[in-house]
C-alpha cells in the first residue's frame, strides 16, 4: 500500500480537504496518514482537531508549531518550529506522497520539509493570485516545490505552467469547496439556528475579515470601518467567523468579541463553525462581507452576493456576484447597497461559479493513484513557455 500524507492546519482547509481524505481513507490501495498542525491544536482557535476526530478520522501525527503571537517575528518562528516538527514526522512516517492545499505558512513549513526529505508533493489550489497577502509568494513557492498540481480553474492551470511546471503534471479539477456544496446535506434555517444556539429570526449577513498581510498596521482601522457599516445595517443580524492566525489577526478578533458583547441579540461569533454549519450559514445568508476566499470561491454557488473589501484577494478570478470595494466606510456602504440591489432584483440566479468542476476529489484521487503506480520522478524539468 502506498502511504499518502495529508497535512491540514486550519478549519477551512480541512473542510475543503475532507472529501479527498474520505476517499483516500476508503481506498484499498492507499494508507492515509493525517497530520494536524497550526490552528487545529490551539485553544484560541477552537481546538479544531477535535472536529477531525469527530468525523471518524485517526490523526497520525500532531505538529505543535503555533506560537501565541501574531507578529512577523512570532509567525516566522512558528514556520521554523513547523519545519523542525515536520522533519521528525516525515522521518517517522516516510510517506510516499504529501498532499498540501493552499498558501498558508503551515503549508510552507510542510512543503519545505517534504521537499528536503525527497517526498513528492501534490499541491491543490496553485496558480492563484492574492496580491494583498504574503500568501501569494507562499503559494508560488509551494508550486515550485511540488510535482503534481491540481488547480481550480483553467486560468490557474496555465499560470502554474507559466511558472515552469510540466503541463502533463498540472490538472484543472475545479475547487473542492464547490464540490462540498453539491455533495453535502446542509442544514435548513431552523436546524442551523438550533445548532449554533442563535435565533435567526431576521435576515443575516456572514462576515469574515482577515488582515491584509502586505500592509502595515491597517487591520484595526479597516475593520473599524466595516463595523461602522454593520452598525447602520440594523435590518440584519451578523454571524462572524474569526480571523486566522495571521499577522495582526488578534486585533480583529478582539474587536469582534467586543462588538458581539455589546450586540448579543443581533450578532454571534464563532472560532469555527465546521464545514457543514459554515456552508449551511452561507446558504441562508443575505450576503457575505469581508475579504475571505470563501466569499469568492464558495459563495457564488449559492447565488448570493459578496462584498469583497480591500486588496487581500486582489488578482483572484471572480464571478459576477463579487463586488470589489475599498476599505473606507463610504466605499463599503456603496458595495453593500449594490449587493442589496442584486438580491432585490434576483440577478444572480443563473450566474455560474467559475470555480465549479466535476468530481473534483475523485479526479484528484485518480490522478494521484495513476502517477504513483507509474512512479513519480521528483527530478522536474523546467518548461519554458516563451
Amino acid at each position: 500500500m502506498k502511504k499518502v500524507c495529508v497535512i491540514t492546519g486550519t478549519r477551512a482547509e480541512y473542510g475543503l480537504l475532507k472529501p479527498l481524505i474520505q476517499k483516500i481513507d476508503k481506498d484499498n490501495d492507499l494508507e492515509l496518514q493525517l497530520v494536524a498542525t497550526g490552528m487545529h491544536l490551539s485553544p484560541e482557535f477552537g481546538l479544531t482537531y477535535q472536529e477531525i476526530e469527530q468525523d471518524g478520522f485517526e490523526i497520525t501525527e500532531r505538529n505543535e508549531m503555533l506560537l501565541s503571537s501574531d507578529t512577523p517575528n512570532g509567525i516566522t518562528k512558528s514556520v521554523g518550529l513547523g519545519i523542525i516538527g515536520f522533519a521528525d514526522i516525515f522521518t517517522r512516517t516516510a510517506p510516499d506522497l504529501a498532499v498540501i492545499l493552499g498558501d498558508r505558512y503551515e503549508a510552507l513549513a510542510a512543503a519545505t520539509a517534504a521537499m528536503i526529505h525527497r517526498i513528492p508533493i501534490a499541491h491543490i489550489h496553485g496558480g492563484e493570485l492574492t496580491l494583498g497577502a504574503v500568501d501569494d509568494a507562499v503559494r508560488h513557492s509551494i508550486t515550485k516545490m511540488s510535482v503534481l498540481h491540481f488547480t481550480s480553474t483553467e486560468a490557474y492551470r496555465k499560470r502554474v505552467i507559466q511558472l515552469g511546471e510540466e503541463p502533463g503534471r498540472v490538472f484543472n479539477v475545479g475547487a473542492l469547496g464547490v464540490e462540498n456544496i453539491k455533495t453535502q446535506k446542509l442544514l435548513d434555517r431552523k436546524e442551523l439556528a438550533e445548532s449554533i444556539c442563535f435565533n435567526l429570526d431576521r435576515p443575516y449577513v456572514m462576515v469574515t475579515f482577515h488582515p491584509v498581510t502586505l500592509e502595515n498596521n491597517t487591520a484595526g482601522e479597516q475593520f473599524e470601518n466595516l463595523l461602522g457599516v454593520l452598525d447602520s445595517m440594523g435590518e440584519y443580524q451578523v454571524i462572524f467567523t474569526k480571523a486566522n492566525s495571521d499577522t495582526d489577526g488578534r486585533i480583529i478578533n478582539q474587536k469582534i468579541d467586543e462588538y458581539v458583547s455589546i450586540n448579543r441579540n443581533s450578532a454571534a461569533v464563532f472560532a469555527s463553525l465546521g464545514m457543514t454549519r459554515y456552508l449551511s450559514a452561507l446558504k441562508h445568508c443575505e450576503m457575505v462581507i469581508g475579504n475571505s476566499s470563501s466569499g469568492i470561491v464558495e459563495a457564488p454557488s449559492f447565488h448570493i452576493p459578496t462584498v469583497n473589501i480591500g486588496d487581500r484577494q486582489k488578482g483572484r478570478l471572480k464571478g459576477k456576484s463579487v463586488i470589489d470595494c475599498g476599505c473606507t466606510k463610504r466605499e463599503i456602504e456603496s458595495a453593500v447597497y449594490a449587493a442589496q440591489e442584486m438580491r432585490r432584483k434576483n440577478t444572480l440566479q443563473n450566474e455560474k461559479n467559475p470555480y465549479e468542476g466535476r468530481d473534483t476529489s475523485g479526479t484528484i484521487l485518480r490522478v494521484i493513484k495513476d502517477c504513483m503506480k507509474e512512479g513519480i520522478n521528483i527530478k522536474k524539468q523546467f518548461c519554458d513557455t516563451g
